[in-house]
Formats: structure tokens, sequence, C-alpha cells
């Protein structure tokens, strides 16, 4: 099976969608965007169609990533066939992804940040939808460094 990540949260709108955007443009940059599939998805129903939150769209471009392709969709059971990580941006985004794991995947389940420098100081990437931009600017910089330490961790496998 390709390799591939499907990064996770609530609505898929602000932090999944991030997360999907520059771990595209890492993948372009390390020249393995064909040998690596990515894509995103929320574990909520709510925006489903919709384009990232316009925040998040405008930390992500002023940080030289485009986000604006994307549309949000939900997690569904056969992403268990088609993805080797699936990894949540928090603990009850990856205890959804878990209750919904059947028990023959043999892929990765986890937290994102798990692969981020631990000196970041957090586990989980919050939420910035019901804050300010500094919260979308927040994010960002976790997700760069997580996305860059799932790609060292890839390569290594």
């Amino acid at each position: 099976m390709k390799t591939s990540v499907l990064f996770v949260c609530l609505g898929n709108i602000c932090r999944s969608p991030t997360a999907h955007g520059v771990f595209q443009k890492q993948l372009k940059e390390r020249k393995l965007h064909r040998d690596i599939h990515v894509d995103s998805a929320g574990t909520g129903a709510w925006h489903v169609g919709k384009s990232p939150d316009k925040r998040a769209i405008q930390a992500a471009a002023a940080a030289g990533y485009n986000l604006k392709q994307l549309r949000a969709r939900m997690l569904v059971e056969e992403d268990f066939e088609q993805f080797s990580y699936i990894l949540g941006m928090d603990e009850d985004n990856l205890a959804a992804i878990n209750d919904m794991r059947p028990k023959s995947y043999d892929g990765h389940t986890g937290l994102l940040l798990d692969f981020a420098d631990d000196s970041l100081g957090y586990r989980e990437v919050p939420d910035p939808y019901y804050g300010g931009t500094r919260g979308f600017e927040l994010v960002l910089q976790l997700v760069e460094s997580a996305c860059g330490g799932l790609l060292d961790h890839i390569q290594a496998q």
C-alpha cells in the first residue's frame, strides 16, 4: 500500500486542513508528493463541502501555503482501508478515530503532535475556531513542526 496520511480534527475547517496544506507543501519540497498521499477529514458533519475557515486560509497564505482548494469531509470507515497514518489533532479526535477503527486496521493512529519537537510544550493542537488570529498562527507553528517530524519518521521507515 502506498504511504498515505489523513489528518483529522472536529469540523475539518481549521486544524486538519492546515496540516493537509503544510504536509502537501513539505512533500513537494522533498520531492515525495508522488510517493505519499495526503488528505484531511473531520469527525463531525457541520461543514462538509465547505472551504477551510477564512482565518486558517489567511494564516496559511501568509506562510506560503494554499488551502483554498480544500473542502471539508467526514472521516469514514473506508479511510481505514486507504490510509496508513490517521492522525488526530487532539485527544477527542483520536478517541473518535479509535471508536471507528476496525480491528483489522494495521496502520498507525495517534496524535499529530507525537511527531513534533518536544520543546513546543503542546501535546494537542488547540482548536482556534472561537479565538482570534493568534490561535491560527499557533496552529500553523505546531503543524509545521509536527509535519516535518512525521515526514522524517516516514522517510526513516
